[in-house]
């Protein structure tokens, strides 16, 4: 009388097991959301300790006959849940990409976004400073700089203001705590001091702009704390007024882009300057805007005059050698006279509104041949 081996109901229990891990595992495969998560599944069914891994390593142990039905059936095992694995991967990159690309949806009916060089602006000050940089250029002159801190005797005693004297209070200076040795420091209250240091560095002959910041006690809307200005300075054995004349009207006209100003000079003082004009410029101011080279009204721009024999003489220079003419003017007003801005604080207000109605271009760069203010 024949019966069914023991083996084999072991063998159909066995298998068992292996058609729930099966299960199991395609269930994880399926519940899968994303590629991290598939990713995790297939380490945890066939990574190095995964649970279809640790079957695979028994095969070593089984008979030739197990290893016919077993190891067939635990390969089997395997291929499955890789094939699964492999295809519910694809689907979620598919996935992926097609949300990606809904996302990133781009609308061509809009307008195409202009770029940072065409959106961009210039401040005015720094345009007026490359135009002015540009005529005088023209002229044979270089740019010199200097520091906003000053000395007392470079912002006054070397620019023939004796100690004492009311002018050193009169600009309302921003005087600083006095240091160790009982000296005050000072913001600059002109870019006059660069004109000494200048002079004390080269010799003669000097042809100089000074453009930059300076700082006086005022505000109101023609008038700021922190305010810009260009002086120039010539030194050498024959300058005299009527250099400084041809040289102011030669830059009125390029500046303004009129082919003719009328000037005149009218006497004034400045401690380092003898003798001193005030310059004024004929204009049409009946419009809403300064009109120049036209019109019967007067408005002044600037100062000038001899540079005074004792500030050549704190420059290190000999003035009965050397002579020289100097001039400075506001460059903030005349940003304003030229371009129309009606006031001073509004430079200074960070306004975006602002920048992008008064301000320039990057790449329109002041040009004498290509024009100012392009």
């Amino acid at each position: 009388m024949s019966s069914i081996p023991k083996p084999l109901s072991a063998r159909q229990d066995k298998m068992t097991e292996l058609d729930t891990l099966e299960i199991q595992l395609m269930a994880d495969v399926a519940a899968a959301a994303d590629e991290q998560a598939i990713e995790a599944v297939r380490v945890a069914a066939l990574g190095k300790k995964g649970s279809v891994s640790e079957l695979l390593k028994t095969l070593g142990t089984m008979s030739p006959e197990e290893r016919q039905t077993r190891g067939a059936a635990i390969n089997a095992l395997k291929n499955s849940v890789s094939d699964a694995i492999n295809a519910r991967k694809s689907a979620l990159r598919d996935a992926a990409i097609e949300a990606k690309l809904k996302a990133e949806t781009v609308d061509v009916s809009l307008p195409v976004r202009s770029s940072p060089a065409e959106r961009g602006r210039i401040h005015p000050i720094s345009q007026i400073v490359d135009e002015i940089t540009a005529i005088f250029g023209d002229m044979g002159f270089s740019i010199a700089e200097g520091p906003d801190v000053e000395t007392d005797y470079y912002n006054f005693t070397a620019l023939n203001f004796p100690e004492g004297h009311p002018a050193r209070e009169m600009h309302d200076t921003f005087f600083f705590l006095p240091d160790e040795k009982g000296e005050r420091k000072v913001l600059r209250t002109h870019t006059s001091p660069v004109q000494v240091r200048t002079m004390e560095a080269q010799k003669p002959p000097i042809r100089i702009i000074i453009p930059g910041k300076t700082y006086r006690q005022d505000s109101d809307a023609t008038h700021s704390p922190m305010f810009h200005q260009v002086e120039g300075l010539v030194v050498d054995k024959t300058a005299n007024v009527a250099n400084i004349r041809w040289v102011l009207e030669e830059f009125c006209k390029t500046f303004f882009e009129v082919d003719n100003v009328t000037m005149r000079f009218r006497p004034s003082f400045f401690p380092f300057t003898e003798p001193s004009f005030e310059v004024d410029i004929q204009c049409d101011r009946s419009g809403p805007i300064v009109k120049f080279g036209e019109g019967t009204d007067w408005m002044e721009i600037l100062g000038c005059g001899m540079v005074h024999p004792n500030v050549l003489r704190y420059g290190g220079l000999d003035p009965d050698e050397y002579q020289g003419f100097a001039w400075g003017m506001g460059l903030d007003r005349i940003a304003m006279l030229k371009y129309g801005m009606p006031d001073l604080r509004d430079f200074f207000n960070a306004d975006v509104r602002w920048m992008n109605h008064y301000g320039f271009r990057p790449l329109d760069m002041p040009t004498l041949f290509g024009g100012l203010s392009v």
